[in-house]
């Protein structure tokens, strides 16, 4: 085969990254499976341990800025291998703990920090750098690697946990972690410069050099910050990114598990419940991503949430000892919309914040853990008080509405003055 037949290496790194995401996805399924145990172990309350996860959530957005600005400054490879080996040491050190204040440092700090690392905002960085064409595709699939997480994980951890415990759970995560750092390092590369090509669907000619590694990376990601900061867009979209956190890994992500316990189903089958929606996912987020591509994300934003609100307001009604054909239809809707909002939230930051972009998505992206986090223990504090999680689901279905309203007031902002150098062709006719 000639050379220029090869596939352009964006593709091989975009393998590599997807595998990364991957298998730092495991401990996303950890939690949900975890809850119950922990608890009948320990003594905790559910409030309790569903702080850690809270505390999780939180470091994992407010990490992702920095970390898309150390990915600048150290490049990819360096970053992602030490936030996988992070996920690793904060999985496998739960084996030890003895206290609630370990957990919280195991699965809040060390495993939130690692997480954080590779985010969504290392989503952004790779296709930023690596597409021209194609990009909303990419960050579709990139996106669903989390879902692909999920699918692979948790039907085996919670086969694992009903067997022998949670503890070879929590070690099967830190391993699989640590089975993707050779992987990383050896074929994850940092810009097309340094293969001497150039982006994929970039104009043929010589690669630009890659640019110097900035320093402060701290300080870039807050002069980001700064910035945008200073914009109705930012907040619109850091609103409505809130309560899709809250409406997803915060609530579904961490509680649909112990719920669905809660009206006699088996967490073996809630697991392979929780995991369909991982499959759906996979789907619905590739898809969005192409839509992406050809479809004003404002107009996507607002429709997946509108969404989103009608699922959640219906669910309380649907669980059951058994898995009825109205779950099924839940599972399915849900999945398709779960982080299909990413692709276009992605595209919005690129289109008003330019080269900032992936930083400012890494902001936008730590709204969305705070209300991960605020719904993980508000969740866990209606059930400790009431005894069902009934009302967290209607709250969660009026905030869906919310967000499709913020979305869809990003239509009344200016829009920029010529042409965003950073959007694909089709986003900047949209724009």
């Amino acid at each position: 085969m000639s050379r220029s037949r090869r596939p352009h290496p964006a593709w091989s790194v975009a393998a590599v990254a997807f595998v990364a995401l991957v298998g730092a996805a495991g401990f996303r399924a950890t939690p949900s499976v975890m809850l119950h145990p922990l608890h009948a172990e320990f003594g905790w309350p559910l409030a309790t341990i569903s702080a850690a996860v809270s505390v999780n959530l939180i470091l994992y957005g407010l990490t992702a800025p920095f970390a898309a600005a150390l990915m600048d400054r150290f490049g990819l490879r360096h970053v992602v291998a030490g936030a996988l080996v992070l996920v690793a040491a904060g999985s496998g050190l739960t084996v030890l703990m003895r206290s609630s204040a370990e957990l919280i440092l195991c699965w809040g700090v060390l495993v939130g920090l690692g997480t954080g690392s590779m985010a969504l905002a290392f989503v952004a960085t790779v296709t930023g750098r690596w597409f021209v064409r194609r990009r909303g595709l990419v960050t579709g699939v990139l996106t669903a690697g989390g879902a692909a997480g999920q699918l692979v994980f948790l039907p085996v951890l919670a086969r694992l946990v009903e067997s022998h415990g949670w503890r070879p759970a929590a070690l099967t995560v830190a391993g699989t972690a640590l089975v993707v750092v050779p992987l990383v390092l050896w074929r994850l590369r940092d810009h097309p410069a340094d293969l001497g090509v150039t982006a994929y669907g970039a104009p043929s000619g010589a690669p630009a050099p890659a640019p110097a590694p900035a320093g402060g990376a701290a300080a870039r990601a807050l002069r980001a910050l700064g910035s945008a900061a200073r914009t109705g867009p930012f907040w619109l979209l850091a609103g409505g990114f809130a309560i899709c956190g809250a409406t997803t890994n915060g609530l579904v992500g961490t509680h649909f598990i112990p719920a669905a316990h809660d009206h006699g189903m088996t967490e073996t089958t809630a697991a392979g419940l929780l995991a369909l929606v991982g499959l759906f996912d996979i789907a619905g987020t590739i898809l969005s991503g192409w839509l992406t591509d050809r479809v004003d994300s404002r107009l996507l934003l607002g429709a997946y949430y509108a969404l989103r609100g009608p699922s959640l307001l219906v669910l309380p009604v649907l669980f059951a000892a058994t898995v009825r054909p109205s779950m099924v239809v839940f599972i399915l809707f849900y999945g398709l919309d779960w982080v299909a909002t990413v692709p276009p939230t992605v595209g919005l930051c690129r289109r008003y914040f330019g080269a900032d972009g992936p930083i400012v998505f890494g902001w936008v992206l730590a709204s969305h853990q705070v209300g991960a986090g605020l719904a993980a223990t508000g969740a866990g504090l209606i059930r400790d008080r009431l005894g069902n999680y009934t009302a967290a689901w209607y709250i969660a279905g009026a905030l869906s509405f919310g967000a499709a309203g913020l979305s869809l007031l990003l239509y009344r902002r200016p829009r920029r003055s010529g042409p965003n150098p950073a959007a694909t062709p089709a986003t900047a006719t949209a724009a």
